[in-house]
């Protein structure tokens, strides 16, 4: 996914604001489901709703006024009643990390209670699984 910096983006000096970046992760997040076929909006009909239980984020280098991002997004650690999430943001025309980072999300019926995942999503997306690895490497 592509995210191009905008004024509106940045703090005084130019450079992305640090926390739109959570903001660039739930972008992430939600076209990696959708291109799965998961939409995070009939899963909310459905009265699944997630929440995020935990995220967290290294800066690595400085996206500016004017880049084009690139969001790598995969799924790592799935269970029945939560998700967990890792993003690379890399800068388009280097190739340089800016931001890696990830967000662990949990299932919830809507009204805060932790509800369990279809078994059908929770093996589909089993299967997209990765491994950890060092920050800003």
């Amino acid at each position: 996914m592509e995210i191009r910096i905008y004024y509106e983006d940045t703090d005084c000096g130019g450079v992305v604001y640090y926390a739109n970046y959570l903001k660039y992760f739930e972008r992430a997040r939600t076209e990696y489901l959708e291109t799965r076929g998961y939409s995070v909006a009939e899963l909310m009909k459905q009265g699944i709703v997630f929440v995020v239980v935990h995220a967290e984020a290294d800066y690595c280098s400085p996206g500016r006024y004017g880049d084009t991002l690139v969001i790598e997004t995969e799924i790592g650690d799935v269970t029945r009643a939560a998700l967990t999430f890792s993003h690379v943001v890399r800068e388009k025309v280097s190739g340089r990390v800016v931001v890696k980072g990830s967000a662990r999300l949990a299932a919830t019926d809507g009204n805060g209670k932790i509800t369990r995942l279809d078994n059908g999503l929770v093996t589909a997306l089993q299967s997209g699984r990765h491994s950890a690895e060092h920050p800003c490497s």
